[in-house]
C-alpha cells in the first residue's frame, strides 16, 4: 500500500475481508440516517456534578459542551462526556457539568432544535471518555446501487465479525492528522497540545490498521496465531514497552511497521505505553432490512470501535455530508 496517492490525500483503502463491496450507496444524506445512542446511563447520586442526557442533531460534541459551560457559568474543562459523537447525525449522549456549590441553572434555553435536554440528575464525579458500555446504531444507506443478492451474502457473514479497523474520521479530513504525525515524527517541530494528541492517535491507528491489513491479506485475522498474547487475535497500539507477542507474531508486526519506524520511535518518546486491540469487531444484535432502494442496519458496538468498519465491508459509501 502506497503512503499517499497523487492528490496527496492518504490512501485509506485497507483490504476488505468478507467478499468485497457488492453495492454502493449514499451515506449521511440526512442527520437522521445516522442515529447513535449511548448504552447505559451513569449512576445517579448526590454530588457536585449534574448529569444531562442530551439529544443533538447536526451539532458536534465540543460545541454542545461549550453551550453547557456558558449556560452554567463554568469552564469547558468542567464539562465531561463519554465520547465524541458525529456531527452529521442524531445522537443521544450523556454530559456532566461540575457546579461545585453553585445553584443548578435552568437548562431549557439549550432546547433549540439542534439540542434537546432529555433528563438531568445529580452525580458525584466527572464523566470520562470511554467509560460507557458502548453505542447502539441505526444507519440508513440510501439509493443503493448494485447486486443485492451478493450484498445479502456479505451481510450474512457479519455474525463472524469484521476487521476492527479504525475509521477514516480518526485520521482527519484528507488524512490531515496523519500529515501532522509525519511532520512531527520525521521532521520535528511544535504544535498545539490538542493537535499533537490527534496526531498521536492517528499514528497509532495507522500502524494498527497496517498490521490488521497484513493479517487480512494472509487470511489469519480471525484466528489467534501461536504465541498471541491474548486469547483472541490482537494487534499493537504502539508505545513504550516490550511487545508481549511471541517471537513469530512480533516479527510479523515489526516487519509490517518497518516503513514507519520513525513513527514508532516518536510514539515511544511521547510516553505512550504499548497496548493491544482486538483484530475482530463483533457487532451485537445485528439486523438489516430493505426499504425500497434503502438499506437499514441496526447493531451495537463496544466503545472505541467504528460503525464504518462494518459498512465498508458491504458498500462503497458516497458520503453526501462531505458536500454540505
Amino acid at each position: 500500500m502506497t503512503e499517499q496517492n497523487s492528490s496527496s490525500a492518504w490512501a485509506l483503502d485497507w483490504p476488505r475481508a468478507l467478499g468485497g463491496t457488492a453495492i454502493s450507496a449514499d451515506f449521511r444524506s440526512e442527520p437522521e440516517d445516522f442515529v447513535v445512542d449511548e448504552m447505559a446511563a451513569p449512576a445517579f447520586a448526590e454530588g457536585e456534578h449534574v448529569y444531562l442526557q442530551v439529544r443533538k442533531r447536526g451539532a458536534n460534541t465540543g460545541w454542545v459542551a461549550q453551550q453547557l459551560a456558558q449556560l452554567a457559568g463554568v469552564r469547558t474543562q468542567d464539562i465531561g462526556f463519554y465520547g465524541l459523537k458525529d456531527r452529521h447525525a442524531v445522537t443521544t449522549q450523556w454530559f456532566s457539568v461540575w457546579l461545585g456549590q453553585k445553584a443548578e441553572p435552568d437548562w431549557s434555553p439549550l432546547n433549540n432544535g439542534e439540542v434537546e435536554v432529555l433528563q438531568h440528575h445529580r452525580g458525584p464525579r466527572k464523566l470520562r471518555r470511554g467509560e460507557h458500555a458502548g453505542n447502539r446504531f441505526v444507519i440508513r444507506l440510501r439509493n443503493v446501487r448494485g447486486d443485492r443478492d451478493s450484498a445479502e451474502q456479505v451481510l450474512g457473514r457479519f455474525g463472524g465479525g469484521v476487521p476492527n479497523y479504525f475509521g477514516e474520521q480518526r485520521f482527519g479530513r484528507e488524512g490531515g492528522n496523519l500529515s501532522l504525525a509525519r511532520r512531527l515524527a520525521e521532521e520535528g517541530g511544535r504544535c498545539r497540545k490538542s493537535e499533537k494528541a490527534f496526531a498521536m492517535s492517528a499514528a497509532r491507528s495507522w500502524l494498527f490498521n497496517e498490521v490488521l491489513a497484513a493479517r487480512v491479506r494472509a487470511d489469519n485475522w480471525r484466528q489467534p496465531l501461536p504465541g498471541e498474547p491474548e486469547s483472541e487475535p490482537t494487534g499493537p497500539l504502539w508505545g513504550r514497552g516490550r511487545n508481549p507477542a511471541s517471537e513469530a507474531v512480533a516479527a510479523l508486526e515489526e516487519s509490517t511497521v518497518a516503513p514507519w519506524l520513525a513513527w514508532c520511535d516518536w510514539l515511544e518518546h511521547c510516553g505512550l505505553k504499548q497496548e493491544r486491540r482486538p483484530l475482530v469487531l463483533q457487532p451485537a444484535a445485528f439486523t438489516h432490512e430493505w426499504s425500497g432502494d434503502d438499506l437499514i442496519l441496526q447493531f451495537a458496538l463496544p466503545v472505541g470501535t467504528f460503525a464504518t468498519a462494518l459498512l465498508r465491508e458491504v458498500a462503497e459509501l458516497v458520503n453526501v455530508s462531505d458536500a454540505t
